[in-house]
């Protein structure tokens, strides 16, 4: 059904009924009123008549005139005002209810005893009442008032009645010019119905083709309006399709950009719902799991890939809502390594998981052709280099006092030996860190043990006090004794060994250094504090990197090898913490390492 019909029916419908309640309304309000003002007219005439008879003389007909058995009696004479017999009927009623005298009926009447205004009057108040009179079968208005004696008991009862015509009679005589009257508003209310009732149709048809059709109609803007008050919500509507188009264009616009990003991307990409079942999957992600060309809609990340770890992942992401990354292996026709993403999408209100899958295969292999020649490498040299070592420091016995050329340079010689075998053992220690998982360690032990935090501290102190004490340096160690956590011992002495060891030689004579260990949710934390030279901010982001110096020539005069902090970084790393610095130059440096409490392979 159109809008101009429906407004049509609702309206006309409308407006038939609230007239249809309107005029039963104001007949029913009118028939009131009618009776009403009858009724008060009526009483204003009793009170009058009675007046005029006056109370003693209807006292004395009352007291003269008896009734025996109820037996109706006729007065002989009753002086009444002029106009009584006409059109108002008097009765007067004894206290029984048998009527005394009657002005238009002179038979015998029957006991009125039970009627509404005689109880009234007998009560002592005026009443009233409207009826059928039995006697006449006409509509009367009755009203009656109490006869009192001297000592104020009713005596009899005083009723005026008047003949009036009934409301509906009355009506019915300006009955064909109301009906007139009606016909002629309700075809003006249908007109005025069916103009306003095409005025909306017109309107809501423009205003439904200009949503239709776009800001198109702007050539035009006037064209075919009807209703002026839609002129507004026109402009408004026409603004908005307006905005509604634009940014249907960058959407497209943005969605054919990232389209083109995605097929050119080299990383995989699966975007899913909160059920892990796919919405988005690039070219790339389709070629590395063999998709092809197959529907992805409403098919699963398992289905997809085939890879229960991938499924895991995405579900951690959404339970704890925060980006997840770790290294997979995926056997697609020959073994690849990726570096796996996982973002949960928390803006978008029905949830979801984006992956990204980097192909790391290649770079996977030369970390671990480096690696071996790192540790092949340093393994062969470590032979020689303790070779030339053995041999320097005989030939430095041989020498004798006498020849100080000779010892002088065999010294130069054992002193880059020790470098070069610092070094190899530090490159060592640092390929067998990269190398092993967590059941293998370069320190010996096969399994996490729990350990007396404040005695691994204790042992790597008492392993530099010698050198702490050569510059009258301070070590101060702030550890409860009932620390305890799972770590590899030796490894940890060896993290707080290359910490303290660099405290000391970054730091001026007669300072101070602060080993200390304390718990911070649920995290065991590793601290060591000095006073030293400090760590420009700039530097601090690459220090646990190999090889690097802050300042090349000072650490070279300290002997250091560029690996310490590295290998405190693959220790952190080794139990599943981290390591960190904090450093101001010229204000000194801590270093901590931060690692779980607990035992980290459950």
């Amino acid at each position: 059904m159109s809008v101009f019909k429906k407004t049509l029916l609702t309206l006309g419908f409308s407006a038939l009924g609230f007239s249809a309640i309107f005029i039963v309304s104001m007949l029913v309000f009118f028939n009131s009123l009618y009776y009403e003002l009858n009724t008060e007219s009526l009483k204003n005439t009793a009170n009058a008549l009675m007046e005029a008879i006056g109370n003693d003389r209807l006292n004395e007909i009352f007291s003269v005139n008896t009734h025996n058995n109820g037996d109706f009696i006729q007065l002989q004479k009753i002086d009444l005002p002029v106009g009584v017999n006409g059109a108002y009927r008097l009765t007067l009623i004894f206290p029984s209810g048998y009527v005394l005298w009657d002005s238009h009926v002179t038979e015998r009447l029957v006991n009125h005893i039970d009627r509404e205004e005689i109880r009234a009057a007998l009560e002592g108040r005026e009443g009233s009442a409207r009826r059928y009179s039995v006697s006449t079968g006409m509509m009367l208005i009755y009203y009656a008032m109490p006869v009192f004696d001297s000592e104020e008991n009713v005596t009899g009862v005083f009723r005026l009645s008047f003949l009036i015509p009934g409301f509906w009679a009355r009506l019915s005589s300006v009955l064909f010019p109301f009906l007139i009257f009606s016909v002629l508003m309700a075809v003006l209310v249908f007109f005025a119905i069916y103009k306003f009732s095409s005025s909306i149709s017109v309107s809501l048809g423009r205003l439904v083709n200009i949503t239709k059709t776009g800001a198109s109609l702007l050539s035009n803007p006037d064209a075919g309006i009807v209703a002026p008050e839609f002129l507004s919500l026109e402009k408004a509507i026409r603004a908005m399709t307006y905005e509604l188009n634009f940014r249907l264009e960058q959407a497209k616009t943005e969605s054919y950009r990232l389209e083109a990003i995605l097929n050119g991307m080299s990383e995989a990409v699966f975007a899913m719902d909160s059920n892990l079942k796919l919405h988005l999957v690039n070219p790339k992600a389709r070629e590395i799991f063999n998709i092809g060309n197959r529907d992805i809609i409403g098919l699963s990340l398992l289905e997809a890939t085939h890879s229960a770890e991938l499924t895991e992942a995405a579900k951690k992401a959404l339970v704890s809502g925060a980006v997840l990354e770790m290294e997979l292996s995926f056997h697609t026709g020959t073994e690849q390594q990726f570096q796996v993403y996982v973002s949960p999408l928390m803006n978008v209100k029905s949830g979801g998981v984006v992956l990204v899958l980097q192909d790391i295969t290649r770079l996977v292999k030369l970390e671990r052709i480096r690696k071996d020649f790192v540790a092949n490498v340093s393994h062969e040299l470590r032979t020689p280099i303790q070779l030339i070592k053995g041999f320097s420091e005989t030939l430095y016995d041989a020498a004798g006092e006498s020849d100080d050329s000779a010892r002088h340079f065999i010294e130069i010689i054992r002193k880059n030996t020790g470098v070069m075998e610092n070094l190899t053992n530090d490159l060592l220690t640092l390929a067998s860190l990269e190398n092993n998982d967590k059941n293998l360690n370069p320190f010996g032990i096969q399994e996490m043990e729990e350990q007396n935090i404040i005695t691994l501290i204790n042992e790597a102190v008492l392993s530099l006090e010698p050198q702490a004490k050569r510059k009258n340096i301070e070590i101060i160690v702030d550890c409860a004794d009932d620390i305890n956590a799972f770590v590899y011992s030796s490894s940890i002495v060896q993290a707080l060994i290359n910490l303290i060891d660099n405290a000391i030689k970054y730091s001026s004579s007669k300072s101070k250094i602060w080993v200390s260990a304390f718990m911070e949710k649920e995290e065991l934390v590793l601290q060591v504090r000095d006073k030293g030279i400090g760590i420009p901010p700039e530097h601090l982001d690459r220090i646990f990197e190999r090889f690097y110096r802050v300042d090349r020539a000072r650490s070279r005069e300290a002997g250091g090898t560029g690996l310490g902090l590295s290998i405190v970084r693959h220790i952190a790393l080794l139990h599943r913490g981290k390591a960190e610095a904090e450093s101001h130059s010229g204000e000194g440096s801590a270093f901590r390492i931060r690692i779980p409490a607990v035992h980290p392979y459950p």
